[in-house]
Order: structure tokens, then C-alpha cells, then sequence
């Protein structure tokens, strides 16, 4: 085309690929709470810590594991614990030896901003949605180890997991960016509210305004982390965002809005507006597609709806998602973020979402596309069945009762002869 402007630029996602610009020095270690995961745990912290000379973070938890202490009162504990807690005593050991090297964080008390160059997740899929959570804005690169039941978003092996810990620090590794939505409810009132707390603010001389702690939103020592419930307060999700109906026996009857149009009306269960991540988890329980996580989209999928013309939907990334109670609707609803932070969401109030500039930058175990299609085969079994056999033409042919038939059968393997 003449007009270059009118050419679409599209990027192969195979050119996305893992490049460090300072060599790794601190690692995150997320573990899933389970005795099973202790000892590729230990073993590796001990190797990055004594072969790699890592500083390596883990949670506050692991430390008061009592699988992995020393002074736990045995006699008050079951039969059973005192069994494992027998069987671990290798690797209580191996890690008392690691324990003053290990620096902790508590989840919502310590910022890790900055602070990390790359994750690993021992666990399932819930391990790394949980590394999502930790981090509201930029992420470091993950390594997802396969330890749980799933296995979606967890491509490696802990077989070897030096090798592939080594090649991942060199370099040699894809990426594929996970994108995540952007998650905030508006209360009713509060656009108001601050409205006035505006007007407020600029009658107030400045001199003011710094005496009594007022800045342009407001009071500047407010807590943004208590919940959602403010235009400033948003959270991001990898996978999903589930408006319900809750414990109402009520249907919902929910509002959708794109970029302040209004499209439709939610009337049934809920209603799903997941990432492509996400289109393989509730959302594909609930008939979507299952969408290849680098395709920019939002996927919006209702649950159970009344209508059996409603089907799921897929927008462009871009856009902004607005979802309310309807007016006429008999009850509120429940919304939930990755299956966490459930709050109500009542009448009159909005909730906002839209795709983050932060993903989640995945560390592929071969390739985006050979990772993403393996995960389906092994964890959905998709498109297994029972494959049809395949013609057998000479038992077939034998079988009639014409004798021209064979004639031009024989002639045939002559021809193909």
C-alpha cells in the first residue's frame, strides 16, 4: 500500500525472549503450603544461595514452618505430624544451615517493588497467581516450577532444575507476556464526594492546606490499601474478575458499558471478564473460547445466562469495561478478584476494567506456542478421542462379490508400480 500509515504492524510473539541488562542478584522463592514441596524447595535455595551466591527472599511463613524448625513441642502434636515431621528431618537440617542467609517479606506489610529480578513458583497455578498479587505494577520475570495438580501456567520440571534455573540467568530463555486487567470499583456518591472535597480544597489558602495535611484528592495520609472502593484504588488480576449473584436467590441483573456505550444486559448467575490467561479456567467451565495468552483481548463470558443467545465475547484490549447493578435489579452482587478480595457490589455503584501495562512476564519452558498447546493436551486433554481407522481398501474391495472390481484393483498396483 502507498500509504504506510494504513499497514498494520504485527509482532511475532516469537521475538519476545528473556534479556537481562545487570546479571540477576535476588531471587523470589514462592512455595505452595505443602510437605511435598519441602525438598525441591530446599534444594533449591541451597543451590542458589551456595552455587549461584544468590540473595534469595522467601515469605515470613516458610520460616515458621514447623516442618522445617527445631523447637516444636512434639508432645503436642498428633501421631501423624510427629511421623513427618520425623521423615523431614534431613531437610529440616539442610535448611536450618540456609536459615540467617534468607531475607523475608510479609505479604501486605513489605513492598518488593524494585527490590526482586526474577521469581520462581513451586506449586501450581494458585502460586503464580499469587506472585501476580504481590506485585501491582511492574513484575520480574517468572519461573514456574510444576508441583501441583493443574499445571497451566507452570511449564518446567524440578528434575533438572539446575540446568534450566542456569540457562533461564544466561538468557536463554522465551518470554510470554501475560496481561492483567485493571480492577476498580466507584462507589455511589464518591464521584460527588470528591466533587466537593475539590471545591473545599481550593477555597483553602495553600499554606492551609499543608497545615491540615489537604492535598488536590484530598487528605494526603489516607491509606489507598484498605479496599477498592476509590477511583485512586485499583487492583490487577491474571485471570479473571467474577461479578455473582452470591447467596441471593435472586438472578443478577447486571449492566454492561464499553468505553460508555451500552451494550447489554447481564441477566442470569454473572458474569466473567477474564484475559486471555484466564480463558482456561472458569471462564472455559462457562463456554469461552480458549484464547492464546499473547492475543490482546478481554474476554467477557456470562454464567448461566437466561438467554441462550447470549454468548461469550471477546473485545479488544484496549477498551474500558464498565459494569453496574441494574437499576430494576432485586438484589446486589458479589464481585471477586482471582478468587480473592470479595466485596459487594451495591446499586448505584460501577465497576471498572481494563487491560493493565503490566503483565506478567512468563518464562517459557520451550517456546510461547509449544508451552501454551502442551498445557492444553496435558491439563484439558483437549481434542482427545478416539481416532477413526483408517480405510483398509484391499479387505474391502476383497469383500465384493464383483470381479471387475479386483481387476481394477490389480491394475491399479500395476499403475502405481
Amino acid at each position: 500500500m502507498k500509504n504506510s500509515a494504513m499497514v498494520m504492524q504485527i509482532q511475532d510473539p516469537a521475538s519476545q525472549r528473556l534479556t537481562w541488562y545487570k546479571p540477576p542478584l535476588t531471587v523470589l522463592v514462592i512455595k505452595k503450603k505443602d510437605s511435598q514441596v519441602l525438598l525441591p524447595f530446599v534444594q533449591l535455595v541451597e543451590w542458589l544461595v551456595q552455587e549461584k551466591n544468590m540473595v534469595v527472599w522467601v515469605e515470613s511463613a516458610v520460616l515458621e514452618d514447623k516442618l522445617l524448625r527445631d523447637d516444636v513441642k512434639l508432645e503436642q502434636e498428633s501421631a501423624k505430624f510427629r511421623q513427618v515431621h520425623e521423615y523431614y528431618t534431613g531437610v529440616r537440617s539442610r535448611f536450618q544451615a540456609l536459615r540467617e542467609k534468607l531475607v523475608t517479606f510479609k505479604d501486605g506489610r513489605d513492598d518488593l517493588t524494585d527490590r526482586i529480578d526474577f521469581i520462581v513458583c513451586l506449586g501450581g497455578d494458585g502460586t503464580l497467581l499469587y506472585a501476580s498479587q504481590l506485585f501491582q505494577q511492574s513484575v520480574p520475570p517468572v519461573m514456574a516450577f510444576y508441583l501441583g495438580s493443574l499445571g497451566f501456567l507452570t511449564p518446567f520440571q524440578c528434575d533438572n532444575f539446575q540446568e534450566q534455573v542456569t540457562n533461564v540467568l544466561e538468557g536463554h530463555a522465551a518470554l510470554t507476556l501475560r496481561s492483567r486487567l485493571r480492577c476498580s470499583i466507584h462507589r455511589k456518591g464518591e464521584r460527588r464526594r470528591e466533587s466537593l472535597q475539590q471545591a473545599s480544597n481550593n477555597l483553602l489558602k495553600p499554606s492551609l492546606q499543608s497545615q491540615y495535611g489537604y492535598g488536590p484528592m484530598g487528605n494526603s495520609n489516607s491509606n489507598n490499601n484498605c479496599n477498592l472502593s476509590s477511583s485512586n484504588n485499583s487492583i490487577l488480576v491474571l485471570n479473571e474478575v467474577v461479578i455473582n449473584r452470591g447467596p441471593s436467590p435472586y438472578l443478577s441483573n447486571i449492566d454492561i458499558f464499553l468505553d460508555g456505550k451500552y451494550i447489554t444486559s447481564v441477566q442470569g448467575d454473572g458474569l466473567i471478564v477474564s484475559t486471555p490467561t484466564g480463558s482456561t479456567a472458569y471462564a472455559a467451565a462457562a463456554g469461552a473460547s480458549m484464547i492464546h495468552p499473547s492475543v490482546p483481548a478481554i474476554l467477557v463470558t456470562p454464567i448461566c445466562p437466561h438467554s441462550l443467545s447470549f454468548r461469550p465475547i471477546v473485545v479488544p484490549a484496549g477498551v474500558e469495561l464498565k459494569i453496574s447493578i441494574s437499576p430494576d435489579s432485586r438484589n446486589t452482587s458479589r464481585v471477586s478478584f482471582d478468587g480473592r478480595n470479595d466485596q459487594e457490589l451495591n446499586h448505584g455503584d460501577s465497576l471498572r476494567v481494563t487491560t493493565s501495562i503490566y503483565p506478567v512476564p512468563s518464562i517459557c519452558s520451550q517456546d510461547q506456542i509449544s508451552d501454551w498447546f502442551d498445557s492444553l493436551a496435558e491439563g484439558l486433554h483437549w481434542n482427545v478421542r478416539k481416532r477413526q481407522k483408517c480405510l483398509d481398501e484391499l479387505s474391502d474391495l476383497t469383500t465384493s462379490s464383483s470381479e471387475d472390481t479386483l481387476d481394477e484393483f490389480d491394475n491399479l498396483k500395476i499403475y502405481d508400480a
